[in-house]
């Protein structure tokens, strides 16, 4: 009975439910990507540290400062790491999109989880056997092979959006994403602690990267041997009449609402041609959201590393641990949000609120002096998860389920290849302003935040507008 009430796609086989729920691979896997995460800055800065720096800062300090050199030495490895982590998923990610779609739902989600492991391993081996820092390109390289998060989290998505109702499909996205948030700030945790109080031969940071490794594996053999496929709910409990996609589409902005119950009874008119407002302009609105807000949250993420190591805040390895744990709350306070907000707003309100959340703390951060001064801006932000994933569950009522792995995919490449840029243009903004005002960057996070507002008001606009017609027709 308790699994039943938990369990969003309920059933007659509750062990084989069990085996559908995506939880723990999500969990895992963000294990590993935390361990993986704090280990690779702290090893990278650790190398350079030792004498690295000076084959990565190609124009030093006019003031010779070490601390300055470092920092652009840090930010030169990241932008040519980001680069390829964002560019090769380009070659195989649609691929394993339309083969999840034509085939099997899995095969996305195991070959990026694949890539995991062979990236985690390649700093695990950098570690023990002291490599050079270069050599963690080819593992960021072996990532994007496989998808990477592109690929895994379309995937991810997939499955969910599959095993789910159209009434409960935005719970369903942001309770993935509270499971992805919780294990992170688990991982984020721990990870400064493990790579700073536990070394092997002084080689610090050993035992972190193997525990990636092992929660890499762990979530690999997890998806190939135990996880199984859902049956396909959505479409079971739909009993609203077809539409002609091209004049229209029925309930377009109520289903933007996914909690409030679908009306049986309810006398659905169509506009006619020309008054219609098909799927594509929604969908386009909503890309175009997406993608604006992500440019803000990449290139915020990206900086905060490379800020938080700066004067001055100028922190150490658990400080560092703690402070991306304190992202991951955020996924906490989303989830919260989506549950309270979606009883009384639409999904275009929730992602404006989103939206105007992180644009706050973004601009907050960028005049940050102290240590509680972080965590302040941090908790405005409480809110920034809701639009991308609010956008997702949007646009996967507005497709057909045989089409989810394709169009997640789409979406996830394109917010991937514009973080690529995203990244490479932070980076070197960074480098020209942090002798001159270090906030710079998320001033331009900031900006970038509310201008995403735009296309989701015009979403909202057309909603009234939609909404006005309906009645007037009904009169």
């Amino acid at each position: 009975m308790g699994l039943e009430v938990a369990c969003p796609w309920r059933g007659h086989r509750p062990h084989f439910q069990v085996r559908t729920w995506i939880e723990p691979v999500v969990a895992s896997s963000q294990v590993a990507s935390s361990f993986y995460d704090a280990g690779l800055l702290l090893v990278v800065k650790a190398s350079f540290a030792a004498g690295g720096s000076s084959n990565y800062s190609t124009s030093p300090s006019p003031r010779g400062d070490p601390e300055d050199q470092q920092q652009k030495a840090i930010s030169n490895f990241y932008i040519i790491y980001n680069l390829v982590v964002g560019l090769t998923p380009l070659l195989s990610a649609y691929g394993l999109g339309w083969l999840s779609d034509r085939y099997h739902r899995k095969i996305s989600i195991s070959v990026s989880l694949l890539g995991f492991l062979l990236s985690r391993l390649t700093l695990l081996l950098k570690v023990l056997l002291d490599w050079p820092v270069a050599v963690l390109y080819a593992g960021a390289a072996l990532n994007g092979l496989g998808g990477g998060f592109s690929a895994f989290w379309s995937g991810v998505m997939a499955l969910g959006s599959l095993g789910s109702s159209e009434g409960r499909r935005s719970l369903r996205l942001i309770v993935i994403d509270l499971v992805l948030g919780l294990a992170g700030f688990c991982g984020s945790m721990a990870s400064g602690h493990l790579f700073k109080q536990i070394t092997w031969h002084s080689r610090q940071g050993l035992v972190l990267t193997a525990c990636s490794v092992g929660c890499a594996t762990f979530a690999l053999f997890y998806s190939l041997l135990v996880l199984k496929v859902p049956e396909p709910i959505a479409k079971a409990n739909k009993k609203l009449p077809a539409v002609d996609t091209e004049s229209g589409i029925v309930g377009t902005y109520r289903t933007l609402d996914p909690d409030k119950p679908e009306k049986q009874n309810v006398v659905v008119h169509t506009p006619p041609p020309g008054k219609g407002r098909p799927k594509r302009t929604i969908i386009v609105l909503l890309f175009v959201g997406a993608i604006i807000y992500d440019l803000a949250v990449v290139g915020t993420v990206d900086m905060m590393p490379l800020f938080v190591l700066r004067e001055p805040l100028s922190w150490n390895q658990v400080q560092v641990g703690y402070g991306m744990a304190s992202g991951y709350i955020i996924f906490i306070t989303s989830f919260l949000g989506v549950l309270v907000f979606s009883r009384c707003f639409q999904d275009t309100t929730m992602i404006m609120i989103g939206m105007v959340s992180f644009g706050s703390g973004a601009l907050l951060l960028a005049f940050v002096k102290e240590t509680y001064m972080f965590y302040i801006a941090r908790a405005v932000m409480l809110f920034a998860l809701i639009p991308i994933t609010t956008i997702r569950s949007a646009m996967s009522k507005l497709i057909n389920g045989s089409s989810y792995g394709k169009v997640f995919v789409i979406l996830q490449l394109s917010l991937a290849l514009s973080g690529v840029v995203t990244s490479t243009v932070y980076n070197n903004l960074y480098q020209l302003t942090m002798d001159k005002f270090l906030g710079t960057c998320f001033v331009l996070s900031s900006f970038l935040s509310f201008l995403a507002i735009v296309p989701i008001g015009i979403v909202a606009y057309k909603q009234v507008l939609w909404l006005q017609y309906g009645n007037t027709t009904e009169k």
